[in-house]
């Protein structure tokens, strides 16, 4: 991990997959990002939702799923009930309807505590991409490829990049628990 664009790379990676990890929250509002983990056996073979029907938003607060082929039908509704989604799925035999329930004040907090729990995973995530890159310029340090000045330099700009990131998963868990805390 030698260059500072792949420790750039990496640290936006980790934002990334913090942020799908964030918009799988049930915020009370439909969206399609709500299924993204729901898996379908399609002909056997584990298949995302979305991978198999389309997922439309037509009201706020209701999802409609159209499979593609009618015959999955019933593998969409038990992938839905297995998953961890608390939505009960109601199908007229060619789609199928999730209303979202309006979330308690009781199950909001809990979404927000787990939405910090998240943010320092990734913050974890950035701070350790951080670790190894400044192993590395100190290994590079050692074997003489770079001065101690140079060493200091690359890890005064992994700090700056590092402070950039974690900045970034405040700011998106603070906008995340003002959309889960609005009724």
């Amino acid at each position: 991990m030698a260059d500072l664009d792949l420790v750039e790379d990496n640290m936006r990676t980790s934002i990334e997959v913090f942020k799908k990890e964030l918009a799988t929250f049930r915020t009370g509002r439909a969206t399609p990002s709500l299924l993204e983990k729901v898996m379908v056996s399609y002909y056997g073979i584990p298949t995302p939702v979305n991978q198999v029907a389309n997922i439309s938003v037509p009201e706020a607060r209701l999802l409609v799923i159209q499979p593609w082929e009618r015959s999955i039908l019933p593998e969409v509704e038990r992938a839905i009930l297995k998953s961890d989604l608390g939505i009960n799925p109601t199908s007229d035999g060619s789609v199928i309807r999730l209303v979202i329930p309006q979330l308690t004040q009781e199950r909001r907090l809990e979404l927000v505590k787990t939405a910090k729990k998240r943010a320092e995973e990734g913050r974890v995530a950035v701070r350790n991409i951080r670790r190894e890159a400044n192993d590395h310029f100190k290994k590079q340090q050692k074997e003489g490829k770079i001065s101690e000045d140079e060493m200091f330099l690359l890890q005064e700009k992994v700090q700056k990049l590092t402070d950039k990131y974690t900045k970034e998963i405040d700011q998106l868990v603070s906008n995340k628990e003002k959309e889960i805390m609005a009724v």
